[in-house]
């Protein structure tokens, strides 16, 4: 039997939006996944805020976009990556 809650970690302890109903000193297996959150759940800069330091490419990401998402040739020589 599989129950799902969202919950907010406030540095020590998760704690759930809701009641969990859960039977007290009981043994459970936790999984954690960061919930996504919806366009509407707050303005465009929230939204890139929380994806800050979430992402990992090389250092030539920018300036070579089109080399990673297209496979054109790099345009300068000696980028990195």
């Amino acid at each position: 039997m599989g129950k799902t809650l969202t919950a907010v970690f406030d540095g020590q302890v998760l704690r759930p939006d809701s009641p969990a109903d859960l039977k007290p000193n009981a043994r459970y297996q936790v999984t954690i996944e960061r919930e996504v959150q919806e366009v509407g759940d707050g303005n465009a800069w929230e939204i890139l805020e929380g994806l800050i330091g979430t992402i990992q490419g090389p250092e030539d990401w920018a300036a070579e976009h089109d080399h990673y998402l297209y496979g054109t040739p790099k345009r300068r020589q000696g980028s990195g990556g």
